[in-house]
């Protein structure tokens, strides 16, 4: 450039776009991010907006509410053009008598939001820039506001939630992350009604921390005893412990907090993103399965000491080094112990057999998360008396 010339500081059309988004997120009401982008969209030449975010059982895609946006029936996520963006992350263009129907996934860390759909006369390489750009900031908005509204937890409810419930999702990250090294997607069944289950994990710098637990019991109690244990597992954990004294941290809180009748089963991991080097701890939970080459390859036994509360003697440290591709798949027992009255468990020999049927479809491991928690229930019977709740962890190399 020649000196004492200024580059070109002019306001683009794009950016004019894009800016005015950011100069009013800050102070934007969350009820007024739906005429948001149905304003942008309408600057960009578009119709029909929707911003459709995943309701809590993952089976539907429900339209957000607001003025500007189109309103319209939940699309169910298997079978929808909506549903495909949705699981695959990717847009999907759909020709129509008046245009295209462009649908874009609300991505943020790899989680999915939802989906945003528009309707353009036709679509150019600037149009896609321009949409992914904007989608990429409703997913942000979507992110940072929903914790001060009810508005999008009432949009994603299907049907009333237990208090139990209430407690347990409030308590989880997001159910995805899929970062360059690393992937984590998990799911928790009954959606409405879950109770003693949860999970957790944190990516500090290279090392990601997952953690899988199973309160005794149902109900409030049983929420209860988890917040205690997995809020018990953060702090141990930020204190930078290792494994074994995460779990005598964890031990020693649900046993003060609810006396020695009460227990949580435990599984407890560290990756590091860098090697695949896997360390991990039982405490009582069922061993994960090692999924390679899409399909089960081993369990990964080892020695386990009590549940946490049960005071039991230091975890012994188990490792073992992954290979680029490899997931593991957590779960609680609710997956297998499931029967009806006087017949056999579910098991896990047909979980195997399931987890290798599903792995041959290649899909992404968010997807593939879900798919198998549905497929397991629908194998079930469509009953989930207990919690069941799995995650998956992809060592991506």
């Amino acid at each position: 450039m020649t000196a004492g010339r200024r580059a070109d500081r002019s306001e683009s059309f794009g950016e004019a776009l894009l800016g005015e988004v950011l100069d009013r997120a800050h102070e934007l009401p969350p009820h007024l991010i739906g005429p948001l982008v149905a304003d942008v969209v309408e600057r960009l030449g578009g119709r029909r907006p929707q911003v459709l975010l995943q309701d809590y059982g993952q089976l539907l895609l429900v339209p957000l509410p607001g003025d500007g946006l189109t309103d319209g029936e939940p699309q169910v996520i298997d079978g929808s053009e909506a549903g495909r963006c949705f699981l695959d992350a990717h847009p999907v263009e759909l020709p129509e008598d008046d245009g295209v129907r462009v649908h874009l996934p609300l991505l943020d860390g790899g989680d999915q939001v939802g989906v945003m759909a528009v309707t353009l006369d036709s679509v150019d390489d600037h149009d896609r820039r321009m949409l992914r750009r904007i989608a990429a900031l409703v997913a942000d908005l979507l992110v940072t506001k929903h914790g001060y509204s009810d508005l999008f937890f009432g949009v994603r409810r299907g049907e009333p939630m237990s208090v139990a419930a209430e407690i347990q999702w409030s308590l989880l990250p997001p159910l995805a992350m899929i970062m360059p090294r690393v992937a984590v997607a998990g799911i928790l069944e009954p959606a409405y009604d879950v109770a003693g289950d949860s999970f957790d994990y944190a990516l500090n710098g290279d090392v990601l921390h997952v953690a899988m637990i199973d309160a005794m019991g149902h109900g409030l109690d049983a929420a209860t005893m988890a917040t205690v244990a997995i809020g018990a597992y953060r702090h141990a954990r930020r204190a930078g412990t290792g494994l074994p004294e995460i779990y005598a941290f964890m031990d020693r809180a649900v046993a003060d907090q609810f006396g020695p009748e009460h227990f949580v089963t435990a599984q407890m991991m560290r990756l590091d993103t860098t090697t695949g080097h896997l360390q991990w701890v039982n405490a009582g939970h069922p061993s994960p399965m090692l999924v390679r080459d899409h399909r089960v390859a081993l369990r990964l036994t080892g020695p386990t000491t009590l549940p946490v509360g049960f005071g039991g003697p230091e975890p012994e440290l188990s490792e073992m080094r992954l290979e680029q591709g490899d997931r593991l798949l957590c779960f609680t027992d609710g997956l297998i112990e499931e029967h009806t009255t006087g017949e056999e468990e579910f098991g896990e020999d047909q979980l195997i057999d399931w987890v290798n049927q599903l792995e041959r479809t290649g899909r992404g491991i968010r997807a593939m998360a879900r798919s198998l928690s549905h497929t397991l229930k629908r194998a079930r019977g469509g009953q989930t008396t207990d919690d069941a709740t799995l995650l998956l962890v992809e060592w991506r190399g």
